[in-house]
């Protein structure tokens, strides 16, 4: 009786969105495929505008035009506490029970402590399902979370974990199975069937997760797509070499790129962390780098075309809100990286696009940034659940249905803590711990409008200020300079407000800023 109350109350909470223009006819709840894609730059997205001029993805351009896409957004710094946030709406230090353990990338969870919403949407009617890579603790949620799954589950079995492309051991609703193929047209594949085959079941709103392995290292394309950018020239980053002035220590001893003997390009050495590009070999061209990139990117665009293509002739495309993003961004070449997690947008800023027919704006781009917990917030609040936890997210309805509006003054919160969650970062570690994931240390990221703040928790660390509306490619660190130092304290005090409002355990004990050192001398 009180799961039939739960169902009907957030059932009426869903009927309640009008269509605009139709305020007098009541919305259904909409079906929710939101497609993932893995360590995506913007820049490799056509209709961003920002990646070389032969670039071509004219599904996922095809639907940017039918919605909303944002300029930026910060989902996660890696791959695990990206998903972990939207599945609990949670910003990192907020995750509990989450935790590495055993072989990379072994992690697990209490469900108790850490639920996650697709339960949620379940429980209130939605069947939910979940196609391709799974990064969140080996317990897949399976019969819980999910009615549904085909998951690569890299934390439950790490033998595999590198099989981005190819011979997976797959978990068909909980059923291991050695999969042969190229995954991302397998997820494409499965994601078709799934969409054709809830048409019949039409009683019930679904929810997919479409989660593609593309284009994580090894950056394998597809057979058909391999060779087809050969020769493609692309123009490097300004600061691909360095120097790199008024930036933090860590950034100077990551340089990932020099030049031969001819004046190319070429990758110098890999990289610490988890990055398995295999770019990341010495003596991979810049070039011959972005072409691979971009080849791999084309299966997942010619995935995205048909399952949108499957949405048409199903009838369902005008009740379905589509998302496409990607866990987190990943540098190419911008000062001097081949990496994730940085905080700079090169390195970590996803691709975001959401189309919903009469309750999103369509063809509109929103330079107003979100982050993860805002997306869940969104989600739920369309399909009328209400979540019974605490989030971190805002109501982002407003940048939907007018993105250009300039009456928007909610500040953007993301928080990088390495390997760790939750309780785990009550404490902020002096030691390997710090940079654990990569050679990026513990920060907390803060957008104010055109302005976004980095602080590092190291002391004495340089803080960062960069003014994207006049820099977008972040070249010149405003922190440093005495005539902004009034602005870097405001946005400073804005950081720790936030850090406070989401209940960092750590804020009390960040140690000090270099700034904040030289003026108490």
């Amino acid at each position: 009786m009180i799961g039939h109350l739960k169902f009907c109350v957030a059932l009426a909470i869903g009927l309640s969105w009008a269509v605009p223009g139709h305020s007098d006819e009541p919305a259904r709840r909409p079906n929710i495929l939101f497609i993932f894609a893995d360590d995506q730059s913007w820049k490799t997205i056509g209709c961003y505008n920002s990646g070389p001029d032969w670039v071509r993805t004219p599904h996922i351009d095809a639907l940017a035009s039918t919605g909303v896409r944002f300029e930026r957004s910060y989902l996660g710094a890696w791959c695990m506490p990206s998903r972990a946030s939207l599945l609990t709406g949670r910003l990192q230090h907020g995750v509990r029970s989450m935790t590495m353990l055993g072989n990379y990338p072994g992690s697990t969870y209490d469900p108790q402590q850490c639920p996650f919403f697709p339960a949620q949407l379940r429980e209130s009617g939605y069947h939910t399902a979940q196609i391709g890579k799974w990064h969140t603790g080996s317990d897949t949620g399976f019969g819980r979370d999910w009615d549904q799954q085909i998951v690569w589950n890299r934390p439950g079995r790490p033998e595999n974990a590198g099989n981005y492309y190819s011979d997976q051991l797959l978990e068909f609703n909980g059923v291991a199975r050695q999969v042969d193929g190229y995954s991302t047209d397998n997820y494409t594949d499965w994601a078709v069937d799934y969409i054709r085959d809830r048409r019949k079941q039409s009683d019930r709103p679904w929810f997919l997760w479409l989660c593609y392995g593309a284009i994580h290292g090894p950056t394998t394309p597809a057979a058909r797509h391999e060779g087809t950018l050969t020769g493609r020239r692309t123009t490097p980053p300004a600061d691909i070499l360095g120097p790199w002035p008024d930036k933090p220590a860590w950034l100077q001893d990551t340089a990932a790129w020099t030049r031969d003997e001819s004046g190319r390009l070429m990758m110098a050495r890999k990289k610490g962390g988890d990055v398995v590009f295999d770019a990341n070999r010495p003596g991979k061209t810049f070039d011959a780098w972005i072409q691979q990139v971009h080849e791999c990117n084309a299966a997942v665009d010619e995935g995205v075309g048909r399952v949108l293509q499957e949405l048409r002739d199903s009838g369902q495309l005008e009740n379905t809100l589509v998302i496409y993003s990607a866990d987190q961004g990943f540098a190419l070449g911008e000062h001097g990286l081949t990496q994730k997690v940085a905080p700079y947008d090169a390195a970590i800023s996803s691709p975001l696009i959401l189309s919903l027919p009469g309750r999103i704006a369509r063809n509109q781009v929103c330079r107003h940034p979100v982050n993860s917990p805002d997306l869940t917030n969104y989600i739920c609040r369309l399909a009328g659940v209400q979540l019974p936890w605490r989030t971190h997210g805002r109501d982002i309805r407003p940048l939907l249905e007018h993105p250009q509006t300039s009456d928007w003054s909610s500040p953007m919160i993301m928080t990088h803590t390495s390997r760790s969650y939750g309780d785990e970062t009550a404490q902020i570690p002096t030691d390997e711990r710090l940079t654990s994931s990569s050679s990026v240390p513990w920060y907390v990221l803060l957008r104010d409008g055109s302005k976004k703040y980095v602080r590092y928790f190291v002391k004495g660390e340089l803080e960062e200020l960069y003014d994207l509306a006049a820099d977008p490619d972040e070249l010149v660190n405003l922190a440093v300079r005495a005539e902004h130092s009034a602005e870097l304290s405001r946005l400073r005090q804005l950081a720790i407000a936030e850090l406070r409002r989401t209940n960092a355990e750590f804020v009390d004990s960040l140690p000090a800023t270099a700034a904040e050192l030289k003026a108490v001398e």
